[in-house]
């Protein structure tokens, strides 16, 4: 599988210290996703859904950028208690049938976004991001 970087990757991952900028193109060998042979991070990873997108599509940075802006609009630096445009994004979230698929099962009263959610066809994320009102292409 390919990937793509979508935000710069500035860490020290699996095989040491690596810069590598947006549009660098990255492939899969196993379970992780690597440069050049050199192993930077899970498939799975934080790091492969905060910096990496699925691209055999073509449409990784697409992908990356849907991905991010979803998860900026769903969250809030007031209290989530009390902020109600904060609550009434999560409530479309949580009552939508094709939102569900994306939801990490392990936790009944939290969402998670699962690893299908970062690999998603880009119509899908763009419903999400609709539903959300998240800003198209905001990183």
């Amino acid at each position: 599988m390919k990937y793509i970087v979508y935000q710069r990757f500035k860490v020290k991952a699996l095989c040491g210290e690596v810069n590598l900028p947006a549009m660098t193109e990255c492939e899969s060998v196993g379970d992780f996703i690597t440069i050049d042979g050199k192993p930077l991070c899970a498939m799975t990873s934080q790091n492969a859904h905060d910096f990496f997108s699925r691209n055999d599509d073509g449409q990784g940075m697409e992908r990356g950028k849907l991905t991010q802006s979803i998860m900026k609009a769903l969250h809030t630096d007031k209290d989530p208690r009390t902020d109600t445009v904060y609550q009434a994004k999560w409530d479309k979230v949580w009552s939508d049938e094709l939102c569900q698929k994306y939801k990490r099962v392990e936790f009944d009263d939290h969402w998670l976004w699962n690893h299908d959610f970062f690999n998603a066809p880009i119509e899908d994320l763009e419903y999400i991001a609709a539903l959300v009102g998240a800003k198209k292409g905001a990183l």
